[in-house]
């Protein structure tokens, strides 16, 4: 079973997580790449993060 590292809380389901996809157009540079961020529900405490493949 996994735990939340700040709050505890079980994450069991994927309902537990929250995943974000963060925009990687704007600022200095563009990139055609996704970037998410994986998030507890209970205390939105960050978990991990990901990159997928290019935008369509």
């Amino acid at each position: 079973m996994v735990h939340c590292p700040e709050c505890e809380t079980t994450l069991s389901e994927k309902a537990d997580v929250e995943f974000v996809e963060m925009d990687a157009t704007t600022g200095f540079f563009k990139a055609s790449k996704r970037f998410y961020l994986v998030a507890c529900t209970d205390c939105g405490v960050a978990i991990g993060s990901g990159v997928a493949g290019a935008k369509a």
